[in-house]
């Protein structure tokens, strides 16, 4: 039996995993999928404080707490920073770190260092104009590649916005994710945008890496939850 921990990406929350949690509980495993402070069913506890190493420390509390070793720990999309920075206190824990779609970051980067400041720039107005200055809005599906009119209406039910400081704070050092023996890159090749084109080219170009590609948008896990869990599956 295997241990995943979940953790999803910006506007979500634990809820996006379902279809991928399903089919990995049925085959036996332990599966954890956190909904993270101030988003998804914890929106409530929303404040401008909440950044990356709030969220950080949701993953390793949850990690220390259930008191599990030897965990598959996956990160989609914004997701990478925050198990980039719980490695720094749980990597011992680890035993393979799962990049879905996902930032890496390197010391002293932040989620903004890998946008195009036009993009950076839409985020913080965002805030400004909807946000009441530190809630970002959430984009829409379409802006991540989903096509299904039912996939569609399913997360824009459920996302909500997110404090702006999560996107700016900066991750202190990626030394202990990076230092985890098994590391892989999953890339969503039907994603519309470059942001993470970089990130599986280098993963793809590592001899330190495992490199997987899944044919459709950037919701990985809603859209082919089947081809998600198979990868996954493999590293039980």
């Amino acid at each position: 039996m295997a241990t995943y921990v979940l953790v999803h990406g910006a506007w979500h929350g634990g809820w996006c995993w379902r279809r991928t949690t399903e089919i990995l509980r049925a085959k036996g495993h332990r599966v954890f999928e956190p909904t993270l402070s101030g988003v998804g069913s914890r929106a409530h506890e929303a404040t401008p404080s909440i950044g990356v190493y709030t969220h950080a420390a949701d993953v390793a509390g949850l990690v220390e707490m259930e008191e599990i070793n030897d965990i598959i720990l996956v990160g989609h999309s914004y997701g990478g920073m925050v198990i980039t920075a719980a490695a720094e206190k749980i990597a011992d824990r680890v035993k393979s770190i799962v990049y879905l779609d996902a930032f890496v970051p390197k010391d002293g980067e932040s989620l903004m260092s890998h946008l195009p400041p036009e993009r950076a720039l839409g985020m913080m107005n965002g805030a400004m104009k909807e946000g009441e200055g530190w809630r970002v809005p959430t984009p829409h599906p379409n802006y991540f590649g989903v096509k299904s009119a039912d996939d569609i209406d399913w997360i824009v039910r459920r996302c909500t916005q997110q404090s702006l400081l999560t996107f700016m704070q900066p991750v202190r050092s990626a030394a202990a994710a990076m230092g985890i023996k098994r590391k892989v890159y999953i890339r969503a090749e039907g994603h519309p945008g470059p942001t993470f084109a970089p990130f599986g080219e280098m993963a793809k170009a590592s001899p330190d890496w495992e490199y997987h590609a899944v044919p459709c948008g950037h919701e990985i896990m809603i859209e082919m939850p089947g081809e998600l869990a198979e990868i996954l599956l493999k590293l039980a």
